[in-house]
């Protein structure tokens, strides 16, 4: 049996004829396409399922009436119900450095606004994160902003991160960043794997400028580079990230017109209240931070 066919019957059976089911059913379709899908029905079951005139619902009619009524009736409140559900929840997939140091407060701000609410954190990268956007099972992402993003996405850069070096007690002297990779000094180079971003685009501005200075240590993480140069392992490559707080003794030296990285947050469709708030008070917060950067 055809499932539109049976709906059909049910607005049918429920309104007291076709003409007066076209009325209320819920999409524009015409009187005379009502009787031929029934009559359709009919022939399929072999079975007359209503009198016409005047209406009344036959005992095969009144049978398949009572076996169908409740689901199409628990189908027409399904929408506010998943509506009332899934309105007050946060799916969101960021950066580990999101989830670790801003989200706590953020999520908390966002549970005293929205009592109740679920949230289901991720974290993952920007290409990881555009999938589970693609399969439904997130909101919202803030990631690196990696590449362009396909134009299905709406998107709001929060910050740009200024790259640095990280230089230990034993580089006091070195004042300028550039001595690292000219021979003026010599350290090993500290920093994340080949394939992130801050690494490839460092390596692309040092090719640009004729330079080349290969990572002899690759650390996962920017708080684990920071922790091999505090033990005097080497010059670290980092980005400066205003609440980040360094170890004894390394102090961070300028990388002077390197390009920035970009934390940028992105979506599909039309985002639901809680959403819109937590990006409101994360772009909040990235306006604070970008004005200490630009105090710098």
């Amino acid at each position: 049996m055809n499932l539109h066919h049976l709906e059909l019957f049910y607005y049918v059976a429920k309104a007291g004829g076709i003409s007066r089911a076209c009325a209320v059913i819920p999409y524009g379709v015409q009187q005379p396409a009502v009787s031929a899908q029934i009559l359709t029905l009919e022939k399929e079951l072999g079975l007359v399922l209503f009198q016409r005139k005047p209406f009344h619902l036959t005992p095969a009619g009144g049978r398949l009436f009572a076996e169908i009524a409740p689901f199409f009736e628990r189908v027409a409140d399904l929408g506010p119900v998943l509506r009332g559900e899934f309105s007050h929840q946060l799916r969101l997939v960021a950066l580990g450095e999101v989830l670790k140091d801003h989200m706590p407060e953020l999520l908390q701000a966002l549970m005293r606004r929205f009592p109740g609410l679920k949230a289901r954190l991720y974290e993952r990268n920007q290409a990881e994160a555009i999938a589970l956007l693609d399969e439904g099972e997130a909101d919202l992402a803030v990631t690196v902003r990696e590449t362009s993003l396909p134009e299905r996405f709406a998107s709001r850069d929060l910050i740009r991160l200024p790259m640095v070096l990280l230089v230990p007690p034993s580089f006091a002297r070195v004042k300028r960043a550039e001595a690292f990779w000219t021979g003026e000094a010599r350290a090993p180079l500290v920093a994340l794997p080949g394939n992130e971003i801050l690494t490839r685009h460092f390596a692309a501005e040092l090719l640009r400028r004729g330079a080349s200075w290969p990572t002899a240590i690759e650390a996962n993480g920017v708080e684990l580079v920071a922790n091999y140069v505090s033990h005097g392992m080497g010059v670290g490559l980092s980005v400066r990230v205003p609440q980040a707080k360094l170890p004894p003794g390394v102090r961070v030296l300028p990388l002077k017109d390197f390009p920035d990285i970009v934390v940028a947050a992105f979506w599909r469709g039309t985002l639901r209240e809680p959403s819109v708030t937590f990006l409101d008070l994360l772009t909040k917060r990235a306006e604070v931070f970008s004005r200490r950067i630009a105090r710098r």
